[in-house]
């Protein structure tokens, strides 16, 4: 009996603090993007897709004054779970689990698992260049899910 509460004690602590393993990604830095078209604008907006853990809502990529954003509605939510951040992703889907350093530029951390918010892209980033912003737990090294990007 003692053994069994072991395991299960060893598996609550496991899943709580989640892998130590750090996945490295790309460098960049969260600078606004220059745009050349100095109007405001949303290109589109995109729904939210499941993979592995509920997300709805919707996002838009925005151009404000010169600037692009990331923005998600009022309805936008989550699971809370540890360590998410958000990614633009190459390829025509992201994948679930392992994914790899090239496969991704990391945008930010996430600021809260529900409601409105904004993310200013960084400079060096160009969306023509990705398929997909995906929410994605570092710690396990999976992905929530995801919203296409305008072409």
């Amino acid at each position: 009996m003692k053994f069994h509460l072991l395991v299960i004690v060893g598996m609550v602590i496991f899943f709580s603090l989640g892998c130590t393993k750090e996945i490295k990604s790309t460098p960049i830095n969260n600078q606004p993007q220059a745009v050349k078209n100095m109007d405001n604008s949303v290109a589109a907006s995109e729904s939210f897709k499941t993979l592995e853990h509920r997300i709805h809502g919707k996002v838009s990529f925005i151009t404000e004054n010169g600037i692009s954003y990331l923005e998600f509605d009022k309805s936008f939510k989550t699971e809370n779970r540890p360590d998410l951040f958000l990614n633009l992703y190459h390829g025509n889907t992201p994948p679930k689990y392992g994914i790899k350093e090239k496969d991704y530029a990391r945008i930010a951390p996430l600021q809260k698992i529900s409601g409105s918010q904004r993310y200013a892209l960084p400079n060096n980033v160009k969306l023509a260049n990705f398929g997909f912003l995906a929410m994605w737990c570092r710690s396990f090294n999976v992905s929530f899910g995801y919203a296409g990007l305008p072409k």
